[in-house]
């Protein structure tokens, strides 16, 4: 059976939001960091942390939300290669749990020098994008 995302956008933001967290799936990403002189790059950026604003986060539709999200994918880099897209919200990063971090325990667990690959388990909203686009339309 199919269903129509006009019918989900007639309910209102909230509504939408509620339907969208149903719809979150989990990925697991393996990325490969690249050497770039001293330094091993990712080739994204977060966002978010138990220490920051979540009202400040474009990315959460939950504004009491203190996760860590991706809020940049460099073109052509490694997080981009390994499938990580804009708006993930990182879950793990190799086994630890990241869902109650400060901004900076996230980027340390994120850049540790003896670690060349990064196990993320992230969520995301697989059909935001869509409803959002539907809504605008309207």
């Amino acid at each position: 059976e199919s269903f129509s995302l006009e019918s989900f956008s007639s309910l209102g933001p909230s509504a939408v939001c509620a339907v969208l967290q149903c719809f979150s799936t989990k990925q697991r990403i393996e990325i490969h960091k690249l050497w770039d002189g001293d330094n091993l790059i990712l080739g994204f950026s977060i966002g978010g942390g138990i220490d920051q604003d979540p009202s400040q986060n474009p990315f959460s539709e939950d504004k009491a939300d203190k996760g860590i999200y991706v809020t940049r994918v460099s073109k052509g880099g490694p997080a981009e290669v390994a499938g990580l897209r804009l708006g993930d919200k990182i879950m793990q990063v190799n086994g630890w749990d990241m869902t109650m971090v400060t901004h900076d325990q996230a980027r340390k667990k994120l850049t540790k020098k003896n670690e060349d690959v990064v196990r993320l388990l992230v969520t995301r909203r697989s059909l935001e994008d869509a409803v959002r686009q539907s809504m605008m339309q309207h």
